[in-house]
């Protein structure tokens, strides 16, 4: 991760390796390591099936490691998966025995044409003048993945409050909650980056409170979020996820429609050249 305050969605992301392909790390990096800590004589932690461990390896400030991580988790490729070659393999192996299982049958010339034709699908959305539409697409996509990190991330300070209270208490026994405020002041920073209140509304500033009412501090607990949302969380969280759904339906749409148009275009050709 970067050393900046928050994660830049803009710059390079961070990669999931295995353990076994780390050779090295630079000088002053962090880990942080979440798992199980097994209740032996020397605690130590242990990643099981169902516990899986999770090591970070990052710089920067410790605070900015939560919220880095939200919009960080947000950003990948869901089409491509350590799944995706493998099925894209099989399915071409079963068009191809389809193709042969029906080419030398007359009456199934359709069906081996059609599966031939279709071996060939996944490269539907990379042929022009489709691609300029999966680059569309790519771009909706990516800003509907922004949506979710930002809905994550105006969640984030809500579970350490009960229903209806705007006070709660973290785990080392801090009181944390929030306050509202038209302007900010000071270096409180932005929990969700290039974001501001609508007109007439206010910022809620998260943080810990001491003996004494004011504004809200960063918390012991490092892990705990401080810092100002552009609005009521419960709201955001509607609006980000209702964004980020209907970027997702456009960005299918637009898929859709440049796999249409190439396939538009395959058919005039082999027409024409029939």
């Amino acid at each position: 991760m970067t050393g900046d305050e928050f994660f830049d969605p803009s710059r390079e992301i961070p990669e999931r390796i295995r353990m076994n392909r780390i050779s090295s790390l630079t000088s002053g990096a962090k880990v942080f390591v979440g798992g199980f800590l097994a209740p032996q004589t020397r605690r130590r932690f242990v990643s099981t099936r169902e516990n899986p461990l999770l090591v970070i390896f990052y710089d920067g400030p410790d605070r900015s490691l939560m919220t880095r991580a939200v919009r960080a988790g947000r950003h990948k490729n869901e089409y491509w998966n350590p799944v995706t070659p493998y099925a894209l393999t099989l399915g071409a192996l079963s068009y191809i025995i389809i193709v042969f299982t029906c080419l030398f049958r007359p009456s199934f010339q359709l069906t081996a044409l059609a599966a031939f034709i279709a071996i060939f699908t996944p490269l539907l959305p990379l042929l022009p003048p489709g691609i300029f539409l999966t680059i569309l697409y790519r771009r909706f996509w990516g800003q509907a993945r922004l949506f979710r990190a930002s809905r994550d991330l105006a969640r984030l300070p809500l579970k350490y409050f009960p229903p209806g209270e705007t006070r709660g208490r973290l785990l080392n026994g801090e009181s944390y909650g929030w306050i509202t405020c038209r302007t900010l002041t000071g270096e409180i920073p932005l929990l969700i980056p290039g974001e501001k209140p609508g007109r007439g509304k206010s910022w809620y500033v998260f943080g810990a409170f001491g003996g004494e009412e004011g504004s809200p501090v960063p918390p012991e607990d490092r892990f705990a979020p401080y810092g100002a949302l552009p609005g009521e969380p419960g709201l955001l969280v509607r609006r980000y996820r209702l964004r980020a759904f209907l970027l997702e339906i456009l960005s299918w749409l637009i898929l859709l429609a440049g796999i249409g148009v190439n396939e538009f275009f395959i058919a005039v050709t082999i027409y024409l050249l029939n």
